[in-house]
């Protein structure tokens, strides 16, 4: 199992895992070059993998919950920070 991501509140006050700024410049350098979400959607990557590459990239905490490849108990460890973030 992977490391969990640290959560974080952005700017605009929105939970999300911190991004890796390296993993965050590949993804926008390969998006307008086809390589984007989509694309990634349809490789064959474990869901652990996904999970871990949806935390690098600062997806935010309730989105990461509305994807279908992250475990019951990755949402509610990061939905129990993000939680305590919000009080």
């Amino acid at each position: 199992m992977h490391p969990m991501q640290e959560i974080v509140k952005d700017e605009d006050g929105v939970v999300r895992f911190r991004p890796n700024k390296i993993v965050r410049f590949l993804l926008d350098w390969a998006t307008p070059r086809g390589m984007d979400m989509n694309a990634i959607a349809i490789m064959q990557f474990d869901a652990e993998d996904r999970e871990q590459f949806a935390q690098l990239i600062g997806y935010s905490v309730c989105g990461y919950g509305d994807l279908r490849y992250v475990s019951d108990e990755s949402y509610e460890k990061a939905a129990k920070v993000a939680a305590e973030l919000a009080d």
